[in-house]
This record gives C-alpha cells, sequence and structure tokens, in this order.
C-alpha cells in the first residue's frame, strides 16, 4: 500500500493518492476508502483497479487538518494503510483507524 501527498501552492488542498498492491488483498474484487472525509461512505470512493492488478485513487483535501480512514474491501473486509501518519482507536473494539495529516 502507499499513500503520496501533492500540497497544491494555488489553494489549501492537497491531493492524496491511495494505491492498494496487488496481492495485498488477494480475493479483493472492489476497494473503496472510507473516512471522515467522505462521512464514512462506503460506496463513495472506489478505488479503480489497474492493469497490474493494484488499485488507485486520488482525492483532494483541505490541508491544515487531519483526516481518519480505512479501506474497505468487497463490502466486509476493513483493514488499515501501514503508511498512515498514525493510528487513533476506530472506537469499536480494538479497531484502529488511519491518520492523515494534512
Amino acid at each position: 500500500m502507499s499513500i503520496k501527498k501533492q500540497f497544491l501552492k494555488s489553494k489549501p488542498v492537497c491531493k492524496v493518492s491511495f494505491k492498494v498492491m496487488k496481492g495485498q488483498v488477494p480475493q479483493a474484487d472492489r476497494i473503496f476508502i472510507v473516512g471522515d472525509f467522505n462521512n464514512w461512505n462506503e460506496t463513495a470512493d472506489e478505488l479503480k483497479p489497474l492493469k497490474d492488478g493494484s488499485f488507485s485513487h486520488t482525492i483532494e483535501l483541505e490541508t491544515g487538518r487531519e483526516y481518519q480512514f480505512r479501506y474497505l474491501a468487497n463490502g466486509n473486509v476493513w483493514f488499515n494503510d501501514e503508511e498512515a501518519d498514525s493510528f487513533v482507536s476506530g472506537g469499536v473494539g480494538n479497531e484502529q483507524n488511519g491518520v492523515l495529516s494534512l
């Protein structure tokens, strides 16, 4: 998995690219990025499948904030990106959310 940040000079926005590599979630047909930036909508931001078998998606987020997020594969498998800036309790059991600091 990877997270790439591109801060824009023209406005207070960062383009954040999320990528899940082939084999990291072997049975995944569909993967979504779910977080407080999309009100935890489980179908709002789908990662696109690439020819090499990986999945990718880019979103623009306001800078100067922190965002919690997780990935959701096939509608029932939640997982985190180890490249998140930090992790916080998700409030359910011992689940954790990744945090992006922009």
